[in-house]
């Protein structure tokens, strides 16, 4: 998905250097979305319009992100105090020299799947065989890879493998038929594909969630060096506790929150119907979580990332990639 073209510029990220963001000894946070404005990010924003940040007396701004923004870049520029990002991405910076560090995971599920053209025959991933399926890449692509090795499928195309389309950020192969599956996230592109005119009886999904390959997204990040300051440590805490808070009202009030997040929107791109629809599937995401990190969900992402092929995404296991401290503090 688009959130992770990070991915992209991890180069450039890593070239950088980790820098401290200004002002720990004030109360202003500086949040990096991995995207634009949608309610993929509700619950920040219904934080921040609700009072709930300033309840903590903190002053938050909201940076939406877009094609040419990686977040890790900005995080490690110094520009944003905490950065939202899938869990392939941060590992693979981490890895590779910028230590973030994840200090809370309000999504609890992974909303990644294929979306297949039901008239292919596809029933099933022993059905993959012979077929096009468009993938993302830029760190998305380990999931599905990782998926078809324990599948026993070659992504390296002909008849008894799969040929791996590089997917662009929208879903025109599939309704053009270049692919016969693509990438979508249940809280958007499959609803675009139905904006399409396409009818769900002519679709076939997976959810990598039902395949047992999910990676976790839109982690809570913050660069390691930053946690050794204790006032920076108070401001995370107090962040992460209204951002939760704002994240169940969110799961509560999805009519509201959609509205809320229109009211944010700049650009004036997002329909209120269409933010509906996401919020109402975001926040079958978020459900059940509460921000702390499952260990066992960290260890299912590591698993699935190491078992990407034969150029995974990292190469071990990571050490200190995450923590607790944050939020024991905050649900107390």
């Amino acid at each position: 998905m688009k959130k992770l073209l990070a991915g992209a510029a991890m180069a450039l990220a890593l070239a950088t250097g980790p820098a401290m963001a200004a002002s720990h000894a004030d109360n202003s946070v500086k949040l990096q979305l991995q995207w634009v404005t949608q309610a993929q990010f509700a619950g920040y924003y219904v934080a921040l319009e609700k009072g709930f940040y300033e309840e903590e007396g903190l002053e938050v701004t909201i940076l939406p992100g877009g094609p040419d923004i990686a977040p890790p870049q900005v995080l490690a520029g110094g520009g944003a105090d905490a950065m939202l990002n899938w869990m392939p991405s941060a590992l693979a910076a981490r890895e590779k020299g910028l230590p973030v560090v994840n200090i809370a995971q309000p999504f609890k599920s992974s909303g990644l799947m294929l979306t297949c053209w039901k008239d292919t025959g596809i029933t099933g991933p022993q059905d993959f065989k012979g077929k096009t399926i468009g993938v993302w890449f830029f760190g998305n692509e380990y999931p599905f890879l990782s998926w078809m090795s324990q599948e026993g499928i070659s992504t390296d195309g002909g008849d008894d493998g799969v040929t791996v389309l590089k997917q662009g950020f929208n879903v025109d192969p599939l309704i053009q038929r270049q692919a016969d599956c693509i990438s979508t996230m249940t809280y958007n592109e499959y609803g675009q594909v139905l904006d399409a005119g396409v009818s769900e009886d002519e679709l076939v999904t997976f959810k990598y969630e039902d395949m047992g390959v999910a990676t976790l997204e839109d982690g809570i990040y913050v660069l390691e060096e930053n946690l050794k300051d204790e006032m920076f440590k108070e401001k995370m805490v107090k962040f992460v506790r209204a951002s939760m808070k704002g994240w169940k009202y969110a799961e509560e009030n999805p009519g509201e929150a959609a509205e809320i997040v229109l009211e944010y929107d700049e650009t004036g791109a997002q329909t209120e119907a269409h933010q509906k629809r996401m919020m109402g599937e975001i926040a079958k995401l978020t459900a059940g979580s509460n921000g702390a990190l499952a260990e066992e969900d960290f260890q299912r992402t590591v698993d699935t990332l190491l078992a990407g092929g034969s150029d995974p995404v990292i190469s071990k296991q990571p050490e200190g990639a995450w923590t607790h401290e944050i939020t024991d503090a905050a649900l107390q």
